[in-house]
């Protein structure tokens, strides 16, 4: 069974609660240790958290191969401090081993505790976090938060809903090299696969794709370099070069199909082997759909519509996003909406797969209601907009800050120009600086793989800024108390100084 943390302190380890931070220090690293030291010592945080991460990991682990695990609470720092860095696997597995206040809030003490993370320790226990256990995370820390901000428990929560795009690692997409992509990964794996069955098929595995790769790289070239003067010999030229790359993939795909055909007859294939070639398949499928739609767009002159078109062969989750922002044509990955309050805690998110922000605006106000009732009004921009989101947002907020598109009738014009409408407008912004900080601690790209990974990366990501918020006020409050202190010591040596004068 994993230990949720060893409370039994050792030589030379200093209690959590005991750890002191540098607070002249700029860096990030100090204030999301606060934060997380403020979860630790706060009972009616602490204790749900625990108690969710004790529910929904530790039976995830198997208990038979005699080994305990990384303890609960270790998990769910590192994984916080990896996305408030911003930083890869690498990093953070540099930092838990060297890093010593880091250490210290893992429960290490600074001498005699050799304990050593492994890099894939590390991401195979960071990946046990749920998207679902992290959202439940989320909603305990964000109360806890607005214990040190609101003045009153009764008070209401205003919110700023807006969408910004996270995008995922992949480079732009052709169709060109898409194929390649697929092509290079079923000719590797294929490589793979016959040798661990001793056919030697693929054993010329890198030659051939350096061949598909410079059909390819002419294919690129004919089409750069006729396309400020196109002639009927340019086009002929392209044609031509495509119609040898489509060959050259067709060859190897052909080959494929008969030693895979003969390696999956073999009855004594492995597991392993089985799932290799299942993964084979997906490539070939993608690899004949490029083929396809180079044939439609080059050789027959079709356009190929928008729906049957992939980015990524490896997130196929990818979406095409323009927003019309300058200097941003276009972006590679999926829309996000978050759900700020005037505290500026983010009380609820959700990522939009081929979803639009007028499809989600009442559902995101009622799941945040869901979590925090208090929550009475809310402001959008106008992507927010449609008739029937401004009827039934009527009926569950108080107060309605969605602006409207096109011209506005006498009555939408006075809801517009009211006190707290306005008011509202002016402050929607600041939810800008939410996405900022979310963007600048981890959400500019994902780093995580597939769909599930992506939503714990954004899960996690919401956990890490809330966390940091809170290591903020603290860490403002601590200066507060610091200069008062140091603003009375200057009054008593003054008044002292004035007695010896006189």
């Amino acid at each position: 069974m994993r230990e949720t943390i060893n409370q039994q302190l050792k030589f030379g380890q200093v209690d959590i609660s005991q750890i002191k931070f540098d607070l002249k220090s700029r860096d990030d690293m100090p204030k999301i240790l606060r934060g997380l030291q403020h979860i630790y010592i706060t009972e009616e945080v602490r204790a749900p958290i625990f108690k969710l991460l004790e529910q929904q990991v530790s039976p995830k682990v198997n208990k038979n191969n005699g080994r305990p695990g990384m303890e609960l609470w270790s998990i769910l720092v590192l994984g916080v401090i990896r996305l408030d860095l911003n930083c890869d696997y690498d990093r953070l597995h540099e930092l838990s081993n060297n890093h010593r206040v880091l250490r210290q809030m893992l429960g290490h003490s600074d001498f005699a505790d050799e304990t050593y993370y492994n890099l894939q320790t590390l991401k195979d226990n960071i990946s046990l976090l749920t998207p679902e256990l992290l959202e439940q995370i989320n909603q305990i820390i964000v109360t806890g938060g607005h214990a040190l901000v609101k003045k009153k428990a009764n008070e209401d929560l205003l919110g700023r809903c807006d969408s910004f795009v996270v995008e995922t690692n992949v480079h732009y997409p052709t169709d060109t090299n898409l194929l390649f992509d697929a092509m290079r990964k079923v000719i590797q794996q294929m490589a793979v696969l016959c040798n661990s069955n001793g056919l030697s098929d693929f054993r010329q595995s890198a030659y051939n794709i350096r061949q598909i790769k410079n059909s390819m790289r002419k294919a690129q070239k004919t089409r750069r370099r006729n396309v400020t003067a196109p002639s009927i010999v340019a086009e002929n030229n392209i044609i031509k070069a495509h119609q040898e790359y489509i060959n050259a993939c067709n060859i190897q795909l052909l080959r494929v199909a008969t030693v895979l055909e003969q390696i999956e007859n073999i009855k004594t294939l492995s597991i392993t082997d089985l799932a290799v070639a299942k993964i084979i398949r997906g490539y070939v499928v993608h690899a004949e759909r490029q083929i396809d739609q180079i044939e439609r767009r080059v050789i027959h002159g079709e356009i190929i519509p928008h729906n049957e078109k992939v980015f990524s062969i490896f997130e196929s989750h990818t979406e095409w996003i323009s927003k019309g922002k300058a200097g941003v044509p276009v972006e590679l990955g999926l829309r996000v909406c978050i759900m700020e309050d005037q505290h500026q805690f983010i009380l609820h998110y959700k990522v939009m797969e081929k979803e639009t922000d007028d499809k989600i605006t009442v559902s995101m106000v009622k799941n945040s209601q869901t979590k925090f009732p208090k929550l009475r009004g809310v402001s959008f921009d106008k992507g927010f907009h449609s008739k029937d989101n401004q009827e039934e947002l009527k009926n569950i907020l108080d107060l309605v800050a969605l602006p409207r598109k096109g011209k506005l009738s006498i009555s939408s014009k006075a809801i517009e120009n009211s006190e707290e409408f306005r008011s509202a407008r002016k402050k929607h912004s600041a939810v800008e600086s939410a996405i900022n900080a979310l963007e600048v601690h981890g959400l500019d790209v994902c780093r995580d793989r597939g769909i599930h990974g992506f939503k714990r990366y954004v899960a996690l990501a919401v956990v890490t800024r809330n966390i940091h918020r809170i290591g903020d006020i603290l860490h403002k409050q601590e200066q507060i108390k610091i200069n008062r202190r140091k603003a009375k010591m200057l009054k008593v040596a003054d008044a002292i100084s004035q007695q010896q004068a006189a």
